[in-house]
């Protein structure tokens, strides 16, 4: 196991599931294990904790989980351009201790990780998906709540979730991490259907604000681990943070990645901006007061959210997407959460359809 925990707790029913029963084998013997009746009371955050999100993150919780699995990307809106990602909800929260995660307002009322026996209920959910919408191709992840394999060495999840959608082929499986730990996916063949994606960043940010993560050339090297073992791999420069030499640090790690793994190799890239709620960034500045990535010019948008002044973030936009094309990077690339209008202004052309976009990254 890669990260610490202070308690395990089982909610009645929970404990003959095959998600449990791996999980209790491998925790540490000093580990305490207690088993609830309501899983909800342990979820919650501890009463006179100094750091009451920080704590929680240290405590599992094995429920079973009452509602769907699946569901649209939550960054997905009107609003804003959208890549027609799906996510499956298998866990929530994560050990790893970023400065700027929205995690940190999301799941500010119960913190504690949180992952769901009952898991394999969404493969039930996912064939329906498929069945009613036949000829077309979905991308699914589940690193949306959760890092995709932060504890994947305690859970062995990833190895049902590879089983599964190997044999299914209008799905595509994305698991989003931000650490090396790939053992069980070079054990699985995933037959051409999983892509496995790791969020990037220069030496500065993670050194400052991404804590607990694996270093970005660590990320590469599993990356090439894992693409020389059959998978797909892509890749999240989100969020992009305009600090001070911000450009020349961000080219710099796109030139480590190019130099490990060839622009034909990658699926594709998105890029997003620091955006904060007020409360967020509230929360933030509070828990890592010391970072200076979380006191950049920003400015309060129509949607709520703190965004890095627009005229530096379409800066650094056009410099990472005008470093692709002068390498003869041909990589299909998009923008989170950001208007059409900044999908244009950055690559000289409107985004296509959600259902589009989402069918090619599927295939592609």
């Amino acid at each position: 196991m890669k990260f610490d925990l202070d308690a395990v707790f089982v909610e009645h029913g929970c404990a003959g599931y095959p998600l449990a029963t791996r999980i209790l084998r491998a925790l540490p013997r000093d580990v305490p294990v207690t088993h609830v009746a309501d899983a909800r009371e342990s979820t919650r955050p501890a009463s006179g904790a100094r750091d009451p999100f920080g704590a929680g993150k240290r405590r599992m919780v094995i429920a079973r989980r009452k509602t769907p699995f699946l569901a649209p990307c939550p960054a997905g809106s009107s609003e804003f351009a959208c890549c027609g990602y799906l996510v499956l909800t298998l866990a929530s929260n994560c050990p790893m201790d970023c400065s700027y995660c929205f995690l940190q307002e999301f799941l500010a009322d119960n913190p504690a990780f949180q992952v769901y026996a009952n898991f394999t209920d969404s493969f039930d959910e996912l064939d329906r998906l498929i069945g009613n919408a036949r000829g077309r191709s979905f991308r699914v992840g589940t690193g949306d709540l959760a890092d995709s394999l932060a504890f994947d060495s305690l859970t062995s999840m990833s190895r049902d979730l590879i089983d599964f959608f190997a044999s299914r082929e209008n799905l595509t499986l994305e698991l989003k991490t931000k650490t090396g730990e790939i053992e069980n996916l070079l054990a699985m063949d995933p037959r051409g259907r999983v892509l496995v994606s790791w969020t990037l960043s220069p030496d500065a940010v993670y050194r400052s604000s991404e804590h607990l993560t694996a270093p970005p050339a660590a990320r590469i090297a599993a990356a090439r681990a894992v693409l020389d073992a059959g998978y797909r791999v892509a890749f999240h420069l989100d969020p992009l943070i305009a600090y001070p030499g911000a450009e020349r640090d961000y080219i710099l790690l796109i030139d480590e990645l190019l130099d490990t793994i060839a622009p034909k190799e990658i699926s594709f890239i998105s890029m997003g901006g620091l955006r904060m709620t007020p409360r967020l960034r509230g929360a933030a500045r509070s828990r890592f007061p010391g970072d200076p990535m979380l006191c950049g010019e920003d400015v309060l948008a129509s949607d709520g959210r703190l965004r890095t002044f627009t005229p530096l973030r379409l800066n650094l936009y056009r410099t990472l997407a005008d470093r692709f094309r002068k390498v003869g990077a041909e990589i299909p690339a998009y923008l989170c959460m950001e208007a059409a209008s900044v999908h244009e202004s950055v690559f000289g052309a409107a985004p296509s359809r959600p259902a589009i976009i989402g069918n090619r990254l599927a295939r592609d």
